[in-house]
């Protein structure tokens, strides 16, 4: 989601393939070429091929600099930008997939370790909602670094979604909900959300 919210911002075509997770698309051979991981997005630029979602946010943002979608290299901008980057995707992301796929870490029909996994990664994520709370209550701008918006942004979006099923979703906290309705809002993420087909709510 987030790689293709960026995509629309920067405005350059590009083209769509559609990876059927239900059909098991992600584990053929010719998937696994592109990334041997199994997992989805993969981003084909050329001769490139680069997963990861970060990766691709970061790539994107720097082959587009005139979208001004990162702060400039070498500033304390830029370096609180890798730190948020990371962050998404080693702590955050990382939770969040320990909620969804707690089965992976127990062995074969351990329905009550599975459950207490799950139990565990939704208090875990309840914290890390509440430091992206604090970020957003002490920023200066509309938008996750401040006044620009940035690749960032549809990334917070992507993650904080995935928690709408929870006891207390991200949409429920002060600063977090209107700003992912701020984030919903800008027309390139409606139109990644449209084309993609997904059903409210969005977060």
């Amino acid at each position: 989601m987030a790689p293709h919210c960026v995509l629309e911002e920067i405005g350059q075509s590009f083209e769509l393939a559609f990876v059927d997770r239900a059909q098991n698309t992600h584990k053929s051979p010719d998937y696994l070429r592109l990334n041997p991981n199994g997992l989805i997005p993969v981003l084909v630029d050329g001769d490139l091929v680069l997963y990861e979602t970060a990766a691709i946010c970061l790539y994107l943002a720097d082959k587009y600099p005139e979208r001004q979608l990162a702060p400039e290299l070498g500033t304390p901008e830029r370096a609180q930008f890798y730190k948020w980057l990371m962050w998404l995707t080693n702590t955050m992301q990382a939770s969040l997939l320990l909620y969804f796929y707690p089965e992976r870490w127990v062995d074969a029909g351990n329905a009550s370790g599975a459950q207490q996994i799950k139990s565990h990664a939704e208090s875990k994520v309840a914290g890390l909602l509440a430091q992206l709370e604090d970020h957003l209550a002490a920023s200066s701008g509309p938008w996750f670094l401040g006044e620009h918006y940035t690749v960032l942004d549809p990334l917070v979006m992507m993650v904080c979604r995935w928690t709408r099923g929870f006891s207390r979703p991200a949409r429920d906290f002060a600063q977090l909900g209107p700003y992912l309705q701020r984030v919903l809002a800008r027309p390139a993420v409606q139109r990644a959300l449209q084309t993609e087909g997904l059903a409210h709510p969005w977060v």
